[in-house]
């Protein structure tokens, strides 16, 4: 039995994160907190190369630092500050105590998403993980899920993938698996459905469980 899981908007809330960060960031370079809104715009909700956005921070505060110093502490720092949503920890205990197996699937920097798996307890309850910048496959190439179910220790098969984006879904499809999407107050940009729309994956553990 094998459930998969997304990481940021999934398991943890990496917006809350990185507000934290932006707003940390403003104090330490003696900005206007306000200025965290324009870093959170700027970041494109992860989806703007780290190079492409620290140029734009360098030179909109006319920064001396090098992109390899921000992106340093960005890795470490930012990482830290993004909280797990509610109830993930124990679903996911809850999930292995039942015999399930747990991964992870998600796209991202190697460095960030293992330290955000690390600093928010993740890495303690599931059984392994495939991330895309470590791997050279992004989501919703089915061979990252075919990584990351490895890693659990089973083979792609009756199980689930449960996340927030389209790539989740539409690969967890492609890879045989039931889906359960996390809206977030969107609409389903796609098609096929999902076969579940749950608010959580708190939630979802509990569908999984049914």
């Amino acid at each position: 039995m094998l459930a998969l899981f997304d990481l940021d908007g999934t398991l943890v809330d990496r917006a809350a994160g990185l507000r934290a960060w932006a707003a940390e960031f403003c104090t330490d370079h003696g900005l206007p907190p306000t200025e965290a809104d324009w870093l959170v715009a700027a970041d494109g909700d992860g989806r703007v190369p780290k190079e492409e956005f620290f140029a734009q921070v360098t030179a909109r505060y006319g920064l001396t630092s090098s992109f390899d110093a921000l992106w340093q502490q960005y890795r470490d720092r930012q990482p830290t500050l993004i909280p797990v949503y509610d109830g993930v920890l124990t679903g996911l205990a809850r999930l292995r105590a039942a015999g399930w197996r747990i991964g992870v699937v998600t796209n991202g920097y190697e460095a960030v998403q293992t330290n955000t798996l690390t600093s928010a307890g993740i890495a303690d309850v599931v059984d392994g993980w495939a991330i895309s910048g470590a791997e050279g496959i992004w989501k919703p190439d089915v061979r990252l899920f075919e990584i990351a179910a490895t890693r659990a220790g089973v083979e792609l098969g009756d199980g689930w993938m449960v996340g927030d984006s389209a790539a989740d879904i539409l690969g967890g499809r492609a890879a045989g698996l039931r889906t359960v999407w996390l809206p977030h107050g969107r609409r389903w940009p796609e098609v096929p459905k999902p076969d579940h729309i749950v608010a959580t994956a708190a939630a979802a553990v509990d569908l999984i469980l049914a």
